[in-house]
């Protein structure tokens, strides 16, 4: 058996000392750590709520709670497994208080998800041409719950028993939410014109 390594893995600080620097209230790791995550999370952030100044503002807030509550972090997961779990609890709390529904409530598929107009999104400057744009627009017509497992899985590159982590939910749920947001990619991409 071959033990798997990530990008993520070789570039994540030790958990334990995260843990450590996070009860200390340590400024420097906290700064270290908003650089290392920044672009990950507000992608993050942006793909949940389809807009700019949502995500900015749910970006704050994640670090905010960062501070706050550091010292529950314990370091036995990775950072950005608790990280992602706290943007994703935000994004919960703000859709309650609009509309007192779940993320997986979200499903509703005639009102597809609209990212904000202006700029590029994050698959467009990974991704470049006609293909990208079918592509986003695909993604965006995804129920929630199955765009959040595709964005954590290919796009943040988590395994998905972090993912399962990052949800609060079983395993063979989450391969399931993959599985099927996938074939339900494929469709909907294949439906796009040319």
């Amino acid at each position: 058996m071959t033990a798997t390594l990530y990008f993520s893995d070789l570039m994540a600080p030790d958990a334990k000392a995260v843990a450590r620097g996070l009860r200390r209230r340590d400024p420097d790791l906290l700064d270290r750590l908003i650089e290392q995550y920044q672009y990950r999370l507000f992608r993050y952030l942006f793909y949940l709520t389809g807009h700019q100044e949502t995500a900015e503002d749910l970006f704050q807030e994640t670090w905010i709670r960062v501070l706050e509550r550091g010292h529950q972090y314990d370091g036995h997961s990775r950072f950005e497994t608790w990280l992602f779990a706290i943007a994703r609890h935000l994004v919960i709390d703000l859709t309650r208080r609009k509309n007192p529904q779940s993320l997986e409530a979200l499903t509703d598929a005639d009102q597809p998800f609209q990212p904000e107009a202006g700029g590029p999104s994050a698959l467009d400057l990974v991704a470049s041409g006609e293909t990208a744009a079918r592509v986003q627009t695909s993604l965006g017509r995804l129920p929630a719950v199955y765009r959040e497992v595709l964005l954590l899985r290919f796009q943040e590159e988590l395994r998905l028993e972090e993912i399962s982590s990052i949800l609060d939910t079983p395993l063979p749920t989450v391969k399931s939410r993959l599985y099927r947001g996938l074939d339900a990619l494929r469709e909907l991409f294949a439906e796009e014109p040319q």
